[in-house]
């Protein structure tokens, strides 16, 4: 019996499982939004929610820790810069599951796992096209 179990399995060895959520919660710092299955966006969440939590302290020993568990310097910057400031002023609940119906292939729930809410991206400057067709005559 698995009472009082709270990781899934997932039928993978204990390397290969923690490498998976590794790479989830990479990619959901990165990218800000990813499709995986339900009980892979569970744990995912769990783990990327901690991350948050230990971001949100912005001490080097934070950092180290989160390099440690993600080992992708680019998802740490990220993590520390981007993600952590867009949750301000929340106390928990950082990310978000929308389930999405079931794959063709297995029948696997499939869902979208994604940050409640992320600072926007600072704008690029665009040129407007008529100053600059104005200026051009």
């Amino acid at each position: 019996m698995r009472h009082k179990r709270l990781n899934k399995k997932f039928g993978r060895s204990p390397e290969h499982r923690e490498q998976l959520m590794r790479m989830l919660c990479a990619a959901l710092i990165l990218k800000d939004k990813i499709t995986t299955t339900l009980p892979k966006a569970k744990q995912a969440r769990k783990d990327a929610e901690k991350l948050v939590t230990l971001a949100r302290k912005g001490t080097l020993a934070a950092r180290r820790l989160a390099a440690a568990r993600l080992r992708s310097p680019e998802a740490v910057k990220r993590l520390f810069d981007v993600v952590v400031k867009g949750q301000e002023g929340r106390q928990g609940g950082y990310t978000r599951i929308t389930k999405l119906g079931q794959r063709r292939g297995d029948a696997t729930e499939l869902c979208i796992l994604e940050w409640t809410t992320v600072a926007p991206a600072a704008p690029a400057p665009e040129a407007a096209p008529a100053e600059t067709a104005e200026a051009a005559q």
